[in-house]
């Protein structure tokens, strides 16, 4: 071939890479707190800090985190890359699963430190839920399957439920026992965008005790990972992670009330009900998005937040200003050209169970570009303790409260 040839078609690669470079950089960008080892160990941080607060961290730099007043951060447990799900069993051991590595780990609890911690179930297909029952049973959900197993009796896995795998998409699961006694899972998409040919994609079921008489809870809920249910007054509440591709600000990330039967819209509808005619190109005698057969986000928040975990304040231990109020995990952005979340917030609710406005929880994993950590799942205790665990820097951290002295 001649020479001038190659010359020009090279030159015309090398010159559509610069193009789709440019074009494409703030997007790849985006990426790139989510994918990239952190300047710092967040864990070395906050041990550094709790010797010494007075001591500047690395560079000089001040300490990353912002936490409300007489709050305190520490290291619980490291060395949990993929940490993901956490439930206390019975005895008192917290068990985490770590869905990258497919493992799930017990840490053995003294005096409220952890003194040994051991992968006790492996080669596992992305599990992440977890969830006891009263007769020390505990339920593992992977990516196709929910099985139970007794770690005190019997180590083997017993499956009790196949979920849908086809076509890909969200593989995490996360299951709950519910008031009712039955046992409740949430079921992702296929897809970023698409009509679901499988009716569990995008729904949340719920099964009796040995997975017969799975059914229907809510549909129309295109990744709702995490969902926990108030003390206040029993609802369920549902974080939700909205499509892509539609620019860094729509549709906005949710916080959802799910009621029994309800519709929440995916893929048709997004927020407080609106049409997602960049997909949905059908004609309508009737608006398509609109009460009461498309239920609206009950909370909204910026989009690609990606929030996941979530829990309830207790009355115990805790101020009377945080009573009801949900703790959300942002995980943080993959895809926005600024990178938004990796932190936690407030979705404040009130006595009589009303949204009242979000506010920031504690900040700081997110550091001018680079990413710390990850914020997962939320855990809060009676008494003024919070875990939070961390898939990005495979740690679990310890929050609580500090009285200050008079």
């Amino acid at each position: 071939m001649n020479t001038n040839i190659l010359k020009g078609a090279g030159a015309i690669a090398v010159l559509a890479v610069v193009v789709l470079g440019i074009v494409y950089w703030p997007n790849i960008k985006g990426t790139l707190p989510a994918l990239q080892k952190p300047d710092q160990d967040i864990a070395e941080v906050i041990d550094r800090n709790n010797d010494d607060p007075a001591l500047p961290g690395e560079n000089g730099t001040s300490f990353p985190l912002k936490l409300p007043d007489n709050m305190k951060i520490e290291v619980f447990a490291r060395d949990l890359p993929g940490a993901r799900v956490m439930a206390f069993g019975p005895d008192g051991s917290m068990w985490v699963t770590q869905t990258s590595k497919g493992a799930v780990t017990r840490l053995d609890v003294k005096d409220g430190k952890v003194a040994t911690q051991e992968a006790i179930y492996t080669n596992l297909t992305s599990p992440h839920g977890l969830a006891f029952d009263t007769d020390g049973s505990m339920y593992v959900a992977e990516a196709g399957s929910v099985s139970v197993v007794n770690p005190a009796a019997n180590p083997a896995f017993r499956k009790i439920a196949d979920l849908p795998t086809q076509g890909g998409g969200h593989s995490t699961r996360t299951i709950e026992f519910g008031p009712d006694g039955r046992l409740y899972v949430s079921i992702g998409s296929s897809c970023n965008v698409c009509d679901e040919s499988d009716p569990r994609r995008a729904a949340i079921y719920s099964m009796n005790r040995d997975g017969s008489d799975f059914k229907p809870f809510a549909t129309g809920l295109r990744n709702s990972v995490f969902f926990d249910w108030a003390d206040l007054d029993g609802r369920m509440w549902a974080t939700e992670n909205s499509r892509d591709l539609m620019g860094d600000d729509v549709p906005p990330d949710e916080v959802n009330l799910i009621t029994a039967g309800g519709n929440y819209g995916w893929p048709t509808c997004y927020g407080a009900n609106v049409h997602d005619t960049s997909f949905d190109k059908k004609a309508y005698i009737r608006n398509p998005c609109m009460e009461p057969m498309e239920l609206p986000a009950k909370v909204e928040i910026q989009a690609h937040s990606a929030p996941l975990g979530m829990d309830f304040v207790p009355e115990e231990g805790w101020p009377e200003d945080y009573w009801y109020d949900i703790i959300v995990a942002l995980h943080g952005s993959w895809n926005r050209t600024e990178p938004t979340g990796y932190k936690l917030v407030r979705v404040k609710i009130d006595a009589q169970g009303d949204y009242q406005g979000t506010e920031d929880f504690i900040t700081g994993w997110l550091q001018d570009g680079n990413a710390l950590g990850r914020p997962v799942d939320v855990l809060i205790q009676p008494g003024g303790t919070m875990y939070v665990s961390d898939d990005k820097a495979g740690v679990i951290y310890r929050i609580s409260r500090t009285i200050p002295a008079m």
